[in-house]
């Protein structure tokens, strides 16, 4: 966008006292009876003065209409200058891979190092060897403090744009972060409604329907996929052998995103031949991906010979539940 400067006081006045000299050059009604040579002579001033005015009232509404155009932020943000990076890295520390951000500096021959690098790397450019750490690069300050990126997930529907430092951030709580579907075999990946409306479209009969705050059968010798009927939130319950134990993992298919809340669960095991029984209740997990893998943390622990009896489980928003 161009840039005006206007010379003169910002509340018009100038403008204003300027075509009043203009105007007092104009002839008096005393000297309209100077002769017809005369006359000729200062109507063709008067002309030329006129139209000076007729300039000067021009460029003033330019002027005004280039004061307007800046200060509106629409068009403001579509003067912004869009640049693509063929190689995104460059933006990154080449020591840690960590987004760069200020202080930023560079040795003698030019190669960046974020402060923290710096430190690690006793001030001695891992590249060249030359001293870095003393000398700032302000030049990839100012570049990194004035782009903004998009975040990766907006093929999927976020429309956020942020810092680039802060890209990363951002990503991890985005609520638009990919989910894959938990049916075996099912490579869709997307936002989690869509994942929702998916789940129930094409795999109404591989899952478990249940309603929030009500109980319901599962078997915990096999995974087993549930959805809520109204929501539509998927949650899933894998059970994992090992020596003479099972290990229960409860899960809810969804980013860790503030928007999304969190579900907690509350699992009753009762055994056919040994009385009592078996009780967990705990806050779930929301993970956008299902793993095959033994859970290090947050499972529940059930005796094999547990198994043969029933197993209810209580699904809800938010608290843990106290029975099912």
């Amino acid at each position: 966008m161009a840039r005006f400067s206007v010379s003169g006081g910002d509340d018009g006045e100038g403008s204003s006292n300027h075509q009043s000299r203009k105007r007092q050059r104009l002839p008096s009604i005393d000297e309209d009876e100077e002769t017809a040579g005369s006359s000729g002579e200062e109507d063709e001033e008067d002309d030329r003065q006129i139209e000076s005015m007729s300039d000067d009232s021009e460029r003033e509404v330019s002027i005004e209409e280039a004061r307007r155009i800046a200060a509106d932020p629409v068009t403001s943000k579509e003067s912004s200058l869009s640049v693509t990076l063929l190689d995104p890295d460059v933006l990154d520390c080449p020591i840690c891979c960590e987004p760069l951000k200020a202080p930023i500096f560079q040795c003698d021959n030019g190669h960046l190092a974020c402060s923290v690098c710096c430190t690690k790397v006793r001030n001695i450019c891992p590249s060249c060897t030359l001293p870095v750490g003393y000398i700032r690069c302000r030049a990839m300050e100012k570049v990194i403090e004035t782009s903004r990126v998009s975040c990766t997930n907006a093929k999927y529907g976020c429309k956020e744009r942020m810092l680039y430092v802060n890209r990363f951030s951002h990503e991890k709580l985005c609520v638009f972060a990919p989910c894959s579907c938990p049916v075996l075999d099912c490579n869709y990946t997307g936002y989690y409604k869509d994942l929702n409306s998916h789940v129930r479209a094409k795999h109404k009969d591989e899952v478990v329907p249940f309603v929030w705050d009500v109980s319901v059968t599962i078997r915990l010798d096999k995974t087993t996929i549930l959805q809520e009927e109204k929501d539509g939130e998927v949650m899933v319950v894998q059970a994992f052998r090992g020596l003479h134990v099972v290990y229960v993992v409860v899960t809810c298919i969804a980013p860790s995103a503030r928007e999304v809340g969190c579900f907690s669960y509350y699992l009753v095991t009762v055994p056919l031949a040994v009385d009592g029984s078996l009780v967990q209740r705990s806050m779930m997990k929301n993970v956008q991906k299902l793993s095959n893998e033994q859970p290090e943390d947050g499972f529940m622990v059930i005796p094999s010979y547990m198994l043969s009896g029933s197993s209810r489980i209580l699904l809800g928003r938010g608290r843990a539940y106290g029975h099912a």
